[in-house]
């Protein structure tokens, strides 16, 4: 667990959904696998990152982190809302988490260093109960297993500040009556 004693280091990032044909498309959620090494490596997210020095607010970092890891520029998003922020529970990071409609680019543009790949999922995807999972693992930081809940997709598992991030967040993007 994060020491009490440790700074909290501030991060941002943008929870891109679109439609592709207009309002009775799926609505779809974009999130990226990062690269392996490192802290969250090989764990599927949201583009963001840490907070930098020239970054005048949270929404700032949100949105120029997004460009530098997919290549999605600024201009092509609408920014619907601030969520609620979430930490990370064992890095000392509290992620603040905006909710994006975007305009997709043809290609997605990744930065390879952070960034294996892109991934596009369908919202409703995610509330059918075979996308639900939970397991135990295991933590260098902590002294016993613990039950962690995560999402299916593919083969990968959507776990950690994404999974609470997205887990109150969804309902609310799949309603049949959603103007997002």
């Amino acid at each position: 667990m994060n020491d009490l004693n440790s700074p909290i280091l501030d991060a941002a990032v943008l929870v891109p959904i679109y439609r592709e044909d207009g309002h009775e498309s799926p609505l779809k959620i974009v999130l990226v696998r990062r690269t392996e090494g490192g802290t969250h490596g090989g764990q599927i997210a949201f583009p963001g990152g840490k907070c930098a020095p020239e970054d005048n607010s949270t929404l700032d970092t949100a949105l120029r982190e997004t460009h530098e890891e997919i290549g999605l520029t600024p201009d092509a998003v609408e920014i619907l809302g601030e969520l609620p922020a979430v930490d990370t529970v064992t890095t000392g990071f509290l992620i603040h988490p905006y909710l994006g409609r975007i305009k997709p680019p043809a290609e997605w543009r990744i930065e390879p260093r952070e960034i294996a790949e892109v991934l596009v999922v369908n919202a409703d995807d995610l509330t059918l109960p075979e996308a639900h999972g939970r397991e135990m693992r295991t933590f260098p930081e902590w002294p016993h297993p613990v039950e962690i809940p995560f999402y299916r997709i593919g083969p990968h598992k959507l776990w950690g500040a994404t999974y609470r991030i997205l887990r109150p967040l969804l309902p609310k993007l799949t309603t049949v009556n959603s103007d997002w």
